[in-house]
């Protein structure tokens, strides 16, 4: 039954639950969502690894690892929050989900999303002074410094996600309860709205802009500048100590920019829409521990 919550001017209609659709009439779905537990259990193992290696190995504390750890730790969250609750309720056909845990997930999922993108920005700072500024890196990049940044990016991912959920809970729902994607996604559920959503769309448009394409850019522009800095044999050294991260940037912001532009531009079927949508946000958090081990020799050492 329906709740309705009742203001001075206006009746919102707030549903119990929502219906994720999920992939539909896919063959084998089964098995994809099978797929996405072993995914998860790699992701666990791997960046708890590398959590507990940086907890453990003294030598690791250093400014660049509390970025690197502060990764590790959206990439778990992130993964948690997205796979295991959405994976059970596919594979036993139960994809009801209250309209309270629906919102709890949905601020998770793209707090942990925005953590991810700033902190890659936030190690590519690391990467720009070590490489332009090498003399005075340590009076730059301090434990305290880096701990202040990766603050301030808390601070305003939680701040930016409250106001798109604050925004939801405005919405009155009067229609169809059914939201076609594989999570309580915000595009989806906003736009099954029957009252005006044009401040959800102004905020979707805006974290495109300041939670994608913004930290894209300065990476860029960062790495325009070291390669315009460095030269010869000093630029080929800088880069392959850039490796990990460009690979890292390239698996984050590759997928998910192409996905959301893909949405706003073209209309794109929906099945396609969410597998690729899951794999982008599933598979770097799976990969990004075993490319910090295997692409940086201090990480190996310690291990």
């Amino acid at each position: 039954m329906t709740s309705v919550v009742s203001f001075v001017n206006a009746t919102f209609v707030r549903p119990p639950t929502f219906y994720i659709s999920g992939l539909y009439n896919m063959a084998y779905a089964k098995y994809y969502y099978m797929f996405l537990c072993f995914v998860y259990a790699v992701t666990v193992l791997g960046n708890s690894f590398i959590i507990g290696t940086i907890y453990l190995a003294r030598t690791l504390h250093t400014a660049k690892y509390i970025a690197v750890f502060n990764l590790a730790l959206s990439d778990l969250c992130g993964s948690s929050a997205l796979i295991p609750k959405y994976a059970d309720m596919f594979l036993h056909e139960n994809q009801y989900i209250s309209y309270e845990d629906c919102l709890t997930s949905m601020f998770f999922v793209f707090l942990c999303i925005t953590l991810q993108s700033y902190t890659l920005l936030a190690l590519c700072f690391d990467r720009v002074i070590a490489i332009c500024f090498p003399l005075r890196y340590h009076a730059i990049v301090t434990k305290t410094t880096m701990t202040l940044i990766i603050g301030v990016v808390w601070l305003f991912s939680i701040s930016f996600v409250i106001v798109r959920i604050a925004l939801i809970t405005r919405l009155s729902f009067c229609r169809s309860t059914t939201v076609d994607s594989y999570f309580c996604d915000h595009g989806p559920i906003f736009r099954l709205a029957c009252n005006d959503n044009s401040p959800n769309y102004m905020v979707s448009y805006f974290n495109i802009a300041i939670v994608l394409c913004l930290p894209m850019i300065l990476i860029a522009f960062s790495y325009v500048c070291i390669g315009v800095i460095s030269h010869g044999a000093d630029r080929k050294k800088a880069m392959k100590t850039c490796t990990s991260h460009l690979i890292l940037v390239g698996m984050f912001y590759v997928p998910v920019f192409s996905i959301y532009m893909l949405t706003l531009t073209t209309t794109v079927q929906t099945n396609t829409r969410i597998f690729n949508s899951v794999l982008a946000q599933a598979m770097p958090p799976m990969l990004n521990p075993i490319i910090y081990t295997l692409k940086t020799e201090e990480v190996l050492h310690r291990i």
